[in-house]
């Protein structure tokens, strides 16, 4: 079952993102949701991340 729905939503990755393997194993689900989401025209969430949360993020993550 798990095999099935990953090959569908990398066949979804590869022709709707133009992702390649490879970009799609690496991905997070939170982050292949989010990206189709944005995709299918879903609005955001009110809330978000303030650039004091960005600046934090980005000091604990710089790569």
């Amino acid at each position: 079952m798990f095999a099935q729905g990953a090959a569908r939503l990398a066949g979804v990755a590869g022709w709707l993102l133009g992702w390649l393997p490879d970009e799609f194993w690496r991905a997070t689900p939170a982050e292949l949701a989010a990206v189709l989401a944005a995709a299918r025209g879903d609005e955001a969430p009110d809330e978000g991340v303030d650039d004091g949360d960005l600046a934090r993020l980005r000091d604990l993550m710089p790569d």
